[in-house]
């Protein structure tokens, strides 16, 4: 079976998030046969403008955004938790990619499949914003991981001073979501052979 290409977002800006810390140990901790990309551009995607959501007229960083997004095999999000929501930047950066005005494109977002992780400090960790950033993957028709459940929260107990995850428990369950996400793409491909 071939590799599969994931593309990972971080909704956290932060040099030391534990959302970005998230991610790097998908990259470290994946069940295998994953190639796991962190994307680093998220600071730099403009306010959604819709009147420059064309495909000539988008600046170049969405436009690469998008071939990232559609090119990939599976998304992985980790999503800190900002007024019981997503952090503006994510929701921003999914409005770029959720769109296809011209019919021309194809939606980048509709069936991918897709896992949603997050970590925060507080008791309930980033539960809300997951819930938050679910419903808006109900109305892009992603294909998103419904079970297990990864949500980080006391996350300053769960990595060291360097920013490795060193908790068990959450490692196992990063494992979990991981094969869970690698069935969805697989089923993916399934039907698109069929």
């Amino acid at each position: 079976m071939s590799t599969s290409k994931i593309f990972a977002i971080s909704g956290s800006l932060r040099a030391t998030s534990h959302n970005t810390a998230l991610l790097r140990a998908a990259q470290k901790h994946n069940p295998g046969g994953m190639e796991i990309e962190i994307y680093d551009g998220l600071r730099d995607i403009p306010p959604y403008d819709l009147d420059l959501d064309t495909p000539e007229l988008r600046p170049a960083v969405v436009n690469e955004l998008r071939r990232k997004v559609a090119e990939a095999d599976g998304l992985l999000i980790a999503t800190p938790e900002f007024n019981y929501s997503i952090p503006g930047v994510l929701k921003n950066a999914i409005d770029w990619i959720s769109t296809d005005w011209t019919k021309t494109e194809g939606l980048p977002l509709r069936h991918k499949p897709a896992a949603i992780l997050g970590a925060a400090p507080t008791n309930f960790g980033s539960v809300r914003a997951q819930l938050a950033l679910r419903q808006v993957f109900v109305w892009t028709e992603t294909d998103v991981v419904v079970k297990p459940e990864l949500v980080a929260f006391r996350s300053h107990e769960r990595f060291d001073d360097a920013g490795e995850l060193v908790d068990e428990v959450t490692i196992g369950i990063l494992r979990d979501v991981l094969t869970a996400l690698q069935v969805k793409i697989d089923n993916a491909r399934a039907r698109q052979a069929s």
